[in-house]
């Protein structure tokens, strides 16, 4: 939406319209606060559901190679133990010591692969045991935080489909009084209301104090802030400051 031209509108319309701004923002601030903290809690439980989820996906993985290595080297002692009977069968049919002496090498040789892969396959077991607790608690865990993630989830929709209608004309509105506002003093406007706590960056004079920071504001300047004629700001926390008429078009001697 294009801006209105500032040189015809005076300082009164601008603060009137700044006020306007302020009080509707205010309004946005409220429905966001009721919502408070909940989209960070739905984040940050996505973020553990999914990180714990990889946890268990990578553990069950690494238990199924595990159960690959255990009957790797099952098919290892096989094997090992085939040709053990065939190395002692040929044994009985040798010719001379030599040939006798290099069978039994391949004997000892295999009886070796056989002891190598039992001793694998039980420190497979012992990993396997490890990594089956972890999986149970991981898993337990995921359930928990789905279970508080679900609960979360459903409590912030509620929370948004009872504001939402409300927040999406507040915008709107919001949009429409920036666009009559010109930038400098919609900028600072901004400013302001990103520094300060409670998000108020236009306030009113409250029993002769900035309705900011409670400060005491001088009687010619709240005269100044009552006549409308220029934008003023406290002296001590740099809120623009209204009189509580702004409204009405009220001006008061």
């Amino acid at each position: 939406m294009a801006k209105a031209k500032t040189e015809d509108i005076s300082v009164e319309e601008k603060l009137r319209t700044l006020f306007e701004l302020q009080q509707i923002d205010s309004k946005i601030d409220k429905i966001r606060t009721v919502r408070g903290e909940l989209p960070l809690e739905v984040r940050d439980l996505e973020d553990i559901v999914a990180g714990l989820e990889t946890r268990v996906n990578n553990l069950t993985e690494e238990l199924k190679a595990m159960e690959d290595g255990i009957a790797d080297k099952k098919n290892v002692m096989k094997d090992a133990a085939a040709l053990i009977k065939k190395y002692e069968a040929q044994q009985g049919k040798v010719r001379n010591n030599r040939e006798y002496d290099a069978i039994t090498k391949e004997i000892e040789f295999q009886n070796l692969e056989i002891q190598l892969a039992e001793k694998r396959i039980k420190e497979f077991k012992a990993n396997m045991i490890t990594k089956k607790e972890i999986i149970e608690t991981s898993e337990a865990e995921l359930k928990d935080r789905q279970k508080d993630l679900k609960l979360k989830q459903k409590e912030l929709d509620e929370i948004v489909a009872e504001t939402e209608k409300e927040e999406e004309s507040l915008l709107k509105k919001s949009k429409t009084s920036e666009s009559m506002i010109e930038d400098r003093l919609l900028n600072a406007y901004k400013r302001i209301r990103g520094n300060v706590m409670n998000g108020l960056g236009v306030v009113t004079v409250e029993r002769d104090a900035c309705g900011g920071c409670f400060n005491k504001i001088p009687p010619q300047r709240q005269l100044d802030i009552r006549t409308h004629k220029k934008v003023i700001v406290c002296e001590h926390c740099g809120r623009i400051l209204v009189d509580a008429d702004i409204l009405t078009g009220k001006v008061k001697e």
